[in-house]
């Protein structure tokens, strides 16, 4: 079947991007003002977002009008970011900053799916479309006249059912991901927040703090680090990843400086103080943290930190570049159970990280799978 060149501006009824210019915040309106940041591994992530008053909404919305199985894509910045409007109830309420684009397809010339992965294949022409130097920007123009390849609809449908495969199966083990670590969350919040932990009733209590339990920093308690920063130019490839502390890796490295599971903390940037577990030996580069060689509790020190996020985030220091380092890390307040108890939690939650340490395996070797594939996919080399 033959393939097509066609301009992206023919393909879709409509490509636009969000408001040029800011509304107003209101915790919990529902009414969601997604960014650049809120766009990543090839959907939208609400954790973080935005939530603006109505009538800001009403008046961003009319101009991109997000439905179903619209493709976004991050235009300014870190350009190349892309996912599709998911058939959810948050959709109808999700508008945009500048620094994403919305893509409507025509789906009588292209499927949401076909040029979701298309673009995803074309991603590092599409970066280099991208003009501007201080911060690059992908024009709208510019990305009408993107001028893609496509075969006919039916093998569009056949390309994509074959890499929609391997995305089901990652969605699927994120989530249940997911439920694993909220499951280990509760636990921890039960025991050492509600203080309803096994014997509780048989236990006084002075001042608040069980009989037992004792009042310590976390750098009483634990050995924390400071990653050794690493640069690009300066890595020797392998197969270890360079983290900062809640950010995909964007490299790898041949050795580690932290041993698997690792607790890491952003040390730096808007990042900076965000809570973060590998289960991989890594190389830590810009961030603090603890790691299994050092602290034998690392499932209670990682939830007692998550627990504990807002109070970490609130130790940034500096203004135009924030910062959160050991020295500010070593002051939040920890309430110690006995070891016993300890012993206890660990036996019980381990085996949902060990569960996660899995699934991100599995996750990993079907990204690679999938990624092999894809240009041979989008490019017709492999015949379907």
């Amino acid at each position: 079947m033959n393939w097509a060149d066609r301009n992206l501006g023919e393909l879709c009824s409509l490509i636009t991007d969000g408001k040029h210019g800011d509304c107003k915040n209101e915790e919990g309106s529902g009414f969601f003002f997604i960014s650049c940041k809120d766009v990543k591994d090839g959907r939208l992530n609400y954790d973080a977002a935005r939530q603006i008053v109505r009538t800001d909404f009403a008046e961003t919305h009319r101009r991109t009008d997000l439905k179903p199985g619209d493709v976004l894509l991050t235009n300014s910045g870190t350009i190349g970011r892309l996912a599709i409007a998911p058939d959810d109830d948050r959709t109808e309420r999700t508008t945009f900053q500048k620094s994403v684009a919305v893509l409507k397809p025509i789906r009588e010339l292209i499927t949401p799916n076909f040029l979701y992965y298309k673009l995803a294949a074309e991603n590092t022409r599409l970066i280099n479309s991208a003009g501007g130097a201080a911060q690059k920007n992908l024009l709208l123009g510019e990305l009408r006249r993107f001028s893609i390849r496509i075969p006919p609809l039916a093998m569009q449908c056949s390309i994509t059912s074959i890499l929609s495969a391997y995305d089901d199966l990652i969605e699927n083990n994120r989530r249940r991901i997911q439920l694993l670590e909220q499951a280990a969350r509760l636990l921890y919040k039960e025991w050492f927040v509600h203080l309803r932990f096994p014997g509780h009733e048989h236990t006084r209590t002075i001042d608040g703090v069980p009989e037992g339990w004792e009042r310590q920093s976390l750098g009483e308690f634990a050995t924390i680090l400071k990653g050794k920063n690493i640069t690009k130019e300066t890595i020797e490839e392998g197969d270890v990843p360079v983290v900062a502390g809640g950010l995909k890796p964007a490299y790898y490295h041949n050795a580690a400086n932290a041993s698997g599971p690792v607790i890491t903390v952003s040390a730096s940037g808007a990042n900076a103080g965000h809570v973060a577990l590998y289960h991989q030996d890594v190389w830590a580069s810009d961030c603090s943290y603890l790691s299994s060689s050092d602290n034998s509790e690392i499932w209670f020190l990682y939830l007692s930190m998550k627990y504990c996020q807002a109070e970490i985030t609130g130790m940034q220091q500096g203004a135009a570049q924030p910062h959160v380092y050991p020295k500010h890390l070593k002051r939040l307040g920890l309430l110690l159970p006995p070891r016993n108890l300890l012993d206890l939690f660990k036996e019980t939650v381990e085996v949902c990280f060990l569960q996660i340490a899995n699934l991100e395996k599995q996750t990993e070797k079907l990204a690679k799978a999938r990624d092999l594939l894809l240009p041979k996919l989008m490019n017709g080399e492999m015949v379907v």
